[in-house]
């Protein structure tokens, strides 16, 4: 009934269109752009190559049309690191057909145990988890830029065919026309004026500078979480290439004691409002569309794609004065109104605590699921 076959240079052009196809359908879904896919599986474009292995899979029926496709990598810098070798699958996109998502499972599965996996997660990234990440469960509204999408019937196909829950990823939204609650206002003004304490927001022509302290600050946040690895500079630097066209200065804040970086809220113009109207292609035409409707329509919505705050930082209020000064920044634009904080486990309590303390609300559950081969 099916037949797979791994993607070649020949195969390119339909693994990266599929999902136009298959949601042809859908209002809700918003194409993302097709040469960031491209550059994923880029080994001259995507630093993760430098220690890691990918390969993808084209699923066809007996017309010869395509109806899936998915791919698995193995991250060696990671793969190791919880004492169970684990891959990961991603990208992963099905017709409503159990048959048809259980080859594309098990043909992944059987190309990470030959590589010496014990256990696979997915839908992961074969990048960083700021993007491409986690199975949409709860929530499904217009992706934010960077963010899966996809069909409620994707959770019965792999919860049908073994995957289990490893942890979700919980997306929140703040309201800008509510007032935030009088006790965060407080603690986050309290905070900004402690002696010692500063506030600065990115600039593109201190990179260099702020890339260091994002890695230093990320690499003591996230140290004790399972499976955790440090970001390399050549990560960052890709992650802010890839970023660059949308980056917007000040909405990316740091907080410094004494000098030293402590924390950073990393935050981006959701532009997936505008991007909709280019169906995934940003060649001349779709550049010509993209400026036409970045002057004619307006992006509404920012997203806190991270946030991190140093060990010895936490549960000091850092968190809520960079959100303070994060609002601070968009409220007098009178453009964004709400602000979308995502890409938090829900094992992070501590996180989830502040969320809550700003009156934000849960809109959107990614969940990233596990299989042992």
């Amino acid at each position: 009934m099916f037949h797979i076959s791994e993607v070649t240079e020949a195969d390119e052009e339909a693994f990266i269109g599929f999902p136009h196809i298959l949601y042809k359908n859908d209002p809700t879904f918003i194409a993302p752009l097709q040469n960031e896919i491209k550059k994923i599986f880029d080994p001259a474009a995507n630093s993760f190559f430098q220690h890691g292995h990918c390969t993808r899979w084209l699923l066809y029926n007996n017309d010869k049309k395509p109806v899936g496709r998915i791919a698995a990598f193995i991250n060696l810098e990671k793969a190791h690191a919880t004492g169970t070798s684990t891959g990961g699958i991603g990208f992963f996109e099905c017709i409503n057909n159990q048959d048809a998502a259980n080859t594309l499972f098990t043909t992944a599965a059987s190309w990470l145990k030959k590589k010496g996996m014990q256990a696979m997660e997915g839908p992961v990234n074969f990048g960083e988890n700021d993007s491409w990440w986690g199975l949409l469960v709860q929530g499904f509204r217009p992706p934010s830029m960077g963010m899966n999408y996809n069909p409620p019937y994707y959770q019965k196909l792999f919860e049908n065919f073994g995957w289990q829950k490893a942890y979700d990823q919980l997306t929140n939204v703040i309201d800008l026309n509510k007032p935030v609650p009088e006790r965060f206002a407080k603690i986050a003004e309290w905070v900004a004026k402690k002696p010692g304490y500063s506030f600065k927001h990115f600039t593109k022509r201190n990179f260099e500078s702020f890339s260091e302290d994002f890695k230093a600050v990320y690499n003591d946040a996230w140290r004790d979480f399972d499976g955790f690895t440090p970001i390399t500079s050549s990560s960052i630097a890709d992650t802010f290439i890839r970023m660059k066209p949308i980056l917007d200065e000040k909405i990316i804040w740091f907080a410094y004691h004494n000098g030293k970086p402590i924390a950073f809220v990393l935050c981006l113009p959701n532009t997936n409002q505008i991007l909709k109207y280019v169906n995934g292609k940003l060649n001349l035409w779709g550049k010509v569309k993209y400026l036409w409707y970045s002057k004619t329509k307006t992006v509404d919505r920012a997203r806190a794609i991270v946030m991190g705050v140093k060990k010895q930082y936490q549960n000091k209020g850092i968190e809520s004065a960079l959100i303070y000064k994060l609002k601070l920044e968009v409220l007098p634009r009178n453009t964004f109104k709400e602000i979308e904080l995502a890409w938090v486990g829900d094992f992070n309590e501590k996180m989830l605590a502040v969320h809550y303390a700003t009156g934000a609300t849960l809109e959107k559950v990614h969940r990233t699921y596990r299989y042992t081969i």
